[in-house]
């Protein structure tokens, strides 16, 4: 079946926005400087939380985590489309088809359950402040990391799997930037109504729940500031989770238009502007958000930056 697919011969066609070449020349530039923004935004905010003590905290542990995710992400995919939009060749091995969809779904899942993580962490600060540090111990934290990402990549072993098993009859090109799930169901020469029915539930618990379980931890986290006194102490209450559900909205809003339709049903240039923005735009806006909203990553920053001055003094 391999063969007569010609996947493992040939690779697969990215095509993009080939059939616009200008529109392809524009977004190289500005997929470079983003891509260039985002790596150095995300890998700023994760070696301030190795480095400054002020930020040995759970939420700057699972705010590592999700910079530490951006990061791979956007190195799995951004790259591919840098070269495919600047040469003439555009297409992808086999092996590296399978290793973009095994990753970037592997990292959606991880990135899924890790921000429904960070709400419960957000509940405990804010909720039961006497008791956080005994309810968050490093230990729990820990264990919360492993389990979101063994969930988004054992996920991600059977998507990947059913995925690339599907008959292609010598279909070989994607109109799309890199492998994604929706783009190869419709490269299937078969029906795939088992595939997207599967999908679709894969979908609603990787989506759906956490951010109900999000929304829910939001609910009562809005009930408890209300109660707050202070106004000085609900804008902090407020500013610190207000960053943490920004981020929320923008990613999920972006994964359920992606996936909770049927793939049949989709707009292609619609799903590659979509694509686009949650593996280039999101992964740049969450340091972003994070690091202007947030007083103690300003702070951590400028000790670090003094340190450094003060060293080149002397």
């Amino acid at each position: 079946m391999d063969r007569a697919n010609g996947s493992l011969l040939s690779g697969f066609i990215l095509l993009g926005f080939s059939n616009r070449p200008h529109l392809e020349t524009a977004l190289f530039a500005v997929i470079l400087v983003i891509y260039f923004l985002s790596f150095l935004g995300n890998s700023t905010i994760i070696v301030l939380s190795i480095v400054d003590l002020h930020l040995h905290t759970p939420m700057y542990f699972f705010l590592s985590n999700l910079s530490f995710m951006d990061l791979c992400l956007t190195t799995c995919t951004v790259p591919q489309t840098l070269f495919n939009f600047k040469g003439k060749d555009k297409t992808i091995t086999y092996g590296g088809c399978v290793t973009q969809l095994f990753i970037a779904l592997g990292l959606g899942g991880v990135e899924c359950v890790l921000l429904s993580v960070m709400a419960y962490d957000r509940y405990a600060a804010v909720c039961r402040p006497l008791h956080y540090m005994v309810i968050m111990h490093p230990q729990l934290c820990l264990q919360l990391v492993i389990t979101a990402w063994l969930t988004g990549f054992g996920n991600s072993v059977v998507q990947t799997a059913l995925t690339m098993t599907l008959p292609l009859c010598g279909r070989n090109q994607l109109d799309h930037f890199f492998c994604e799930v929706p783009v190869m169901l419709k490269l299937a020469c078969t029906n795939t109504f088992i595939n997207e029915a599967e999908l679709f539930a894969v979908s609603v618990f990787f989506l759906v729940v956490p951010l109900s379980l999000i929304l829910v931890s939001y609910g009562h986290i809005t009930h408890a500031v209300l109660k707050i006194k202070s106004a000085q102490g609900r804008r902090k209450a407020f500013g610190t989770c207000g960053s943490h559900l920004l981020v929320v909205i923008i990613f999920f809003g972006t994964l359920i238009s992606m996936y909770l339709q049927p793939p049949s049903s989709y707009s292609q240039d619609v799903n590659k502007s979509i694509a686009l923005f949650y593996t280039l735009v999101t992964p740049l806006l969450n340091p972003l958000i994070y690091t202007l909203r947030n007083k103690e990553v300003k702070s951590a920053l400028r000790r670090i930056m003094g340190r450094t001055t003060d060293s080149r003094k002397s």
